[in-house]
């Protein structure tokens, strides 16, 4: 089974790396773009026979103490 762990910064915290891409994209002439977040994808191949729930839980407890800073960032979990 495959998950998929999306991470990205909280709203309210700053995103200096998303902000210089909008920069350089302006600067290249795509003058639609608003606004960029970074954030970072991790996708986990994970045993046959777990259940759905027992995944979503397992996966939260590895973003809380591994994959995500809870203070400064959120995640979204994706099984399937």
């Amino acid at each position: 089974m495959k998950a998929i762990v999306t991470v990205r910064l909280k709203r309210e915290v700053l995103d200096p790396q998303g902000d210089a891409i909008a920069r350089a994209l302006s600067r290249q002439g795509f003058s639609h773009v608003r606004g960029v977040r970074v954030g970072k994808v991790v996708e986990l191949e994970l045993a046959e026979g777990v259940s759905v729930e027992s995944a979503h839980e397992e996966l939260a407890k590895m973003a809380d103490a591994l994959l995500a800073n809870p203070v400064t960032e959120d995640y979204e979990i994706e099984i399937g």
